[in-house]
Parts: structure tokens; sequence; C-alpha cells
């Protein structure tokens, strides 16, 4: 069995803003110009970390139930495969934890 290459989805972006409504707030969006933030770099690497952890994990599943033998190159491929996914969950789940423990401390200064 070979698991092959993966083909990331694309993501189309936003969609449009329609009419803004009087007394509705205005939410500053980045022009097209603008780079994105570190940390919006950093969120869409974990996305495409865990999409392609996700997609390793479905072609070897479907692998084996089609009946595919698998080789030992491609089960050590598919191990550190895992490996990545399961730390970049990892990473996240701190960053999650950590950002609302800092709201959370920010809410009970104020």
């Amino acid at each position: 069995m070979s698991i092959g290459p993966v083909r990331e989805p694309t993501f189309a972006g936003p969609p449009s803003a329609g009419a803004v409504s009087p007394g509705s707030p205005v939410v500053a969006t980045p022009q097209a110009s603008e780079a994105p933030s570190p940390f919006a770099r950093m969120l869409e690497g974990f996305g495409r970390e865990v999409r392609h952890g996700e997609s390793l994990m479905h072609r070897a599943i479907d692998a084996t139930h089609a009946g595919s033998s698998i080789d030992p190159a491609d089960l050590i491929a598919l191990q550190v495969g895992v490996y990545r996914y399961s730390e970049t969950v990892d990473l996240a789940s701190r960053l999650i934890d950590r950002a609302t423990s800092a709201v959370k401390t920010v809410l009970q200064g104020q």
C-alpha cells in the first residue's frame, strides 16, 4: 500500500460582508495588502497540520479496509505522521488552555 501525497483543502476566505445596519459595530478587517499576523499564520499552520494528519489517518484506514497490505516503510511514515498529528493537537490544546487562563485573569482584574 502506498499512502501517497496529501491534497490540502482550499479555503475561499470569509463570506463577503453585506450592508452594515445602523448601530451595528464596525469591525476592522485587514486589507489585501496587509500580511496576516504571526498568530494568524500560526493558527493556519495548526490547521494545515491537523488536516494533513486527519487525511493521513483516513487514507490508512481506507487502505486497511480495502485489504491492502502495508509495507514497513509506509508503516514508519504512518507512525511519523501520527506522531506529528498528536503533537500538533497537544500543542493546540495547551495554547487554548493558556489563552483561556489569560482571559480569565484579565477579566478577574477588572
